[in-house]
């Protein structure tokens, strides 16, 4: 086991021994190094100053918000590095005890990510250096604050890990506001149920495809079934938009005149001049043709039953 991997596990069972009583003596190995100087020259010739104490002189109203932080806990009850907590962070302090500048400043994502990664490396984060968010320059403070804490979970930046995310995607906070949306906002879902933030998939989707993660929730509509509808199959966005519509059951278009798109032949009522049965007394299409994500009947071929 790695020694980042070393260091989370023995945090949560530290954690977890005080909570419930438990008398645990956990071992901890010393965390991957980084490369402080490839992060910024400015740290050659530095050295660790090993003294928290020291940094208490300048930074005291940083230390009193960070110490109630689940870094705090986890690092001081896991056994940290010798360098302590800051300069496990912030590298090698001396040049800048000597002169307190911000030449020492993390300032690149890619270098702010180098630093986090060197504990929190692996799982769900296992591709973020290939991700989108790591691309378009989104670093991990972009998201979370380390030296205070602003949420329950994850030292997220808002109280709620969609408000966090809405920081930069606005228009699907709009369009969880339209009439028919997956229900973010109520609270019974999150973005993280269906994105992987620290991802390289499309969309950062939990799963390798779009329809894979759609049927995490909604199963019945997973298939194979005997019948198949080729759209479905390919996609559910052919159909659906995933955030918000205005239109009911997430849909693209309204009722029938999304069938029209692709099923737009004469002599049949599906056509706007025949139809009859279209809202508000009515929906369409599929007032017959009831199983359009596919149909397991044998009379099913049309989608009626």
């Amino acid at each position: 086991m790695t020694g980042h991997r070393w260091i989370s596990l023995a945090a949560a069972t530290t954690l977890f021994a005080v909570a419930f009583g438990w008398n645990v003596n956990v071992a901890t190995a010393p965390i991957r190094p980084v490369d402080w100087v490839k992060i910024n020259p400015a740290f050659a010739d530095a050295t660790f100053v090993k003294d928290p104490e020291a940094c208490l002189t300048c930074h005291e109203a940083s230390m009193e918000t960070y110490a109630g932080t689940t870094h705090a806990h986890a690092l001081s009850l896991a056994g940290n590095t010798d360098v302590g907590d800051c300069e496990s962070c912030h590298g090698p302090r001396s040049k800048h005890m000597e002169n307190p500048t911000a030449e020492l400043a993390i300032t690149k994502s890619e270098s702010q990510a180098a630093v986090c990664l060197q504990c929190h490396e692996g799982g769900k984060r296992f591709a973020w250096k290939t991700g989108p968010h790591q691309s378009a320059d989104v670093s991990c403070t972009s998201c979370h604050t380390v030296m205070a804490k602003k949420s329950d979970s994850a030292l997220l930046k808002k109280a709620l890990a969609s408000e966090t995310c809405y920081s930069c995607h606005a228009e699907v906070k709009g369009d969880l506001g339209k009439m028919s949306h997956h229900p973010v906002r109520e609270g019974k879902i999150e973005c993280a149920d269906c994105h992987n933030v620290h991802g390289a998939t499309p969309s950062l989707l939990i799963k390798p495809t779009l329809n894979e993660t759609c049927v995490t929730c909604h199963s019945e509509k997973r298939g194979p079934f005997v019948w198949e509808h080729a759209p479905v199959r390919e996609s559910c966005a052919n159909c659906h938009t995933p955030h918000g519509s205005n239109q009911k059951s997430l849909l693209n278009g309204k009722d029938s005149f999304l069938c029209l798109t692709c099923h737009s032949y004469g002599g049949h009522i599906n056509l706007p001049r025949y139809n009859r049965t279209s809202n508000p007394y009515g929906s369409g299409c599929t007032n017959c043709h009831i199983t359009t994500h596919g149909s397991n009947h044998p009379s099913g071929a049309k989608f009626t039953r």
